[in-house]
């Protein structure tokens, strides 16, 4: 029974977030609704002690990184880089070639460090004007977004800053750059395999004789490009990031060394405080390249940004907020439904696979599941087996940086499911309903999923790191 009300909570939050209900408000609702028919008497202290913890930790930890992203996706939005970025990707491709140009547009953006819901609100006018105009259906859009945006950048190729690459140095004393070798064969199998898919739907759309499609919704103005800014320059605070994120990780340990400490004065009493920098060092990384990015736009655009900062940025911390929150409650509804007597069944049933990196890879892509949240799963299973996952790791003799990208890339598994936060938001965004575009998301996903484990059998066929 125990077992079947866990399911039920995690059905009831698919339901509402299909629906289109905020996951801020129900994903409590749906936790302790599980705590309730569980053990009554413990819901309030497991909204307080568990619930309301874990998503104060999450928002401590990975906030600044969320806001900083959002701020440099509206500054370069804000700035026309962005357009300038995909009207060169498009000259150099061809219109004809609209998938590959919108996936590796959102490709460049991602792994620029541009958070992925930002990708979304930026790219989709240029590829509804490119759908439309090479006569490709529509609903294809939010697939071969998802593709460019939430599979291969997001998780697969080292450096990333996307939060899903930076949550696992914080338990394996990692940087984002972790298996450099295995995270390249990952994203070229994602890459080849999902462009296949998507050139194989839209070949069979033609020979169906489907268009584009009419009587669509939250059609964008055709594109403009005109008076738009030097690709080149455009494209540098993107470098700026890329590069300065692997300075900082590796001058910050030698900076700070291990730990920090320093006295802080609270109500008169004076307290030692100590940061251990290993913990936090590729946070730092990512937040001080993403200044630098912030910095680099200003500097080439600022009379065009200033004008529009006050208004854009509000946007842009409203956006910060509400993703942050929604990974947050999230993380927390994760949380307590582990904690729970019901799902035992399941962490038994995961605990019992052999295999230290295939343990890990269904472990985490099932948490990402459940929470509908990549982060929010990951950052539950490495909260609640990290020291399992760095014993098995010591004992099979298998580096940690492998855990790091196994970890990584099995988050951004199966965390789409309908319940999904970008997930919603991507066909929001584009005027789509699941019905229309959700299975070319999801058949994105199941190749995602699939790419975790074939990187695991070439690190034991080659021992590649």
């Amino acid at each position: 029974m125990d077992f079947l009300i866990v399911l039920g909570a995690l059905a009831f939050l698919m339901f509402v977030a299909y629906r289109g209900y905020s996951v801020i408000l129900f994903a409590p609702i749906a936790a302790l609704g599980a705590v309730l028919l569980t053990d009554p008497h413990m819901v309030a202290p497991m909204f307080t002690g568990l619930f309301m913890d874990k998503m104060v930790v999450f928002v401590k930890n990975y906030f600044p990184v969320f806001i900083l992203g959002a701020i440099f996706g509206k500054v370069i939005e804000l700035s026309g880089f962005s357009q300038a970025i995909v009207a060169a990707v498009i000259k150099l491709i061809g219109r004809e070639r609209a998938m590959l140009a919108i996936v590796l547009v959102c490709a460049i953006l991602t792994y620029g460090g541009v958070s992925l819901f930002v990708v979304v609100f930026a790219v989709y006018p240029f590829a509804a004007e490119m759908f439309r105009q090479g006569n490709i259906p529509k609903r294809l859009i939010p697939g071969t977004i998802a593709l460019g945006a939430f599979t291969f950048t997001m998780d697969s190729l080292p450096g990333t800053p996307q939060i899903q690459n930076i949550i696992p140095t914080t338990f394996f004393k990692t940087d984002i750059y972790a298996a450099p070798i295995l995270g390249i064969i990952g994203a070229l199998f994602i890459f080849a395999c999902g462009m296949s898919y998507l050139e194989w739907s839209r070949r069979k759309a033609a020979r169906n004789g489907e268009g584009y499609g009419t009587n669509l919704l939250n059609e964008p103005a055709p594109f403009e490009s005109t008076n738009l800014p030097n690709p080149w320059i455009a494209i540098l605070p993107l470098v700026v990031v890329g590069v300065m994120n692997k300075v900082f990780t590796l001058i910050i340990p030698s900076l700070y060394g291990k730990e920090v400490a320093f006295a802080s004065a609270v109500v008169g009493k004076s307290t030692q405080v100590v940061q251990q920098v290993d913990a936090v060092k590729a946070l730092w990384a990512v937040e001080g390249a993403l200044l630098l990015g912030i910095l680099t736009i200003f500097i080439f655009a600022g009379r065009t940004v200033i004008s529009k900062f006050a208004e854009g940025s509000k946007a842009a911390i409203a956006g910060a907020l509400l993703a942050t929150m929604n990974t947050a409650s999230e993380y927390g509804f994760g949380a307590v439904i582990a904690a729970l007597s019901g799902f035992s069944v399941i962490a038994n049933a995961l605990t019992a696979i052999p295999n230290p990196l295939i343990n890990e890879a269904i472990t985490v892509t099932t948490l990402a599941g459940i929470t509908g949240s990549a982060s929010g799963g990951m950052g539950i299973a490495l909260a609640a087996m990290a020291d399992t996952f760095i014993a098995n790791a010591n004992a099979a003799g298998i580096p940690l940086e492998v855990f790091h990208r196994v970890a990584s890339m099995a988050s951004g598994g199966m965390d789409t499911l309908p319940h999904n936060g970008a997930v919603i938001t991507l066909l929001a965004v584009t005027g789509l309903t699941h019905k229309q575009s959700y299975k070319d998301i999801f058949a994105i996903t199941c190749i995602k999923t699939l790419a975790v484990f074939v990187i695991i059998a070439v690190f034991y066929m080659t021992g590649l790191v």
